[in-house]
């Protein structure tokens, strides 16, 4: 399998399907993921979790990959997230990048973005415009 398909497969059976278990074929037991969590990496059993708590809030979830490079060990992708809220199916669309390293068919090195204001926005937790009114200076307030 070539890098691009293992990194089309892992966002196909880990975040479409839930399929935690298929982690193990894509991701090495010993690889720690950078920039999904500020100051935190995630591992393996990391990845089961947050999977699962992503699914829980929820629809179903269709992640493509529209622009991909690679270069040596090394693939980057930016990557479209297509899903719904759980609670009511209002529609959330929310971008992304990946650069991830390979070994033997595997992620053995992985740094990643996504945008979780937006994301978080059209959760509802946190207001609209959020960045923008940050951008001015105001604070948010938590009623």
């Amino acid at each position: 399998m070539t890098k691009i398909e293992v990194l089309k497969e892992w966002y196909a059976q880990v975040w479409e399907q839930g399929n935690t278990e298929a982690i193990d074929q894509y991701f090495d037991p010993d690889t720690m993921a950078e920039g999904l969590i500020p100051e935190m990496q995630v591992g393996p059993d990391d990845f089961r979790d947050l999977v699962t708590a992503f699914r829980f809030i929820l629809g179903e979830i269709r992640v493509e990959l529209p622009k991909i490079i690679e270069d040596g060990d090394w693939l980057s992708a930016i990557l479209h997230v297509h899903t719904s809220r759980a609670d009511n199916g209002a529609p959330i669309e929310v971008s992304g990048q990946v650069m991830a390293r390979f070994r033997d068919g595997k992620m053995v090195e992985a740094y990643n973005q996504f945008d979780f204001i937006s994301f978080f926005e059209q959760l509802g937790q946190l207001p609209q415009d959020t960045l923008p009114v940050c951008m001015t200076g105001q604070r948010l307030n938590w009623a």
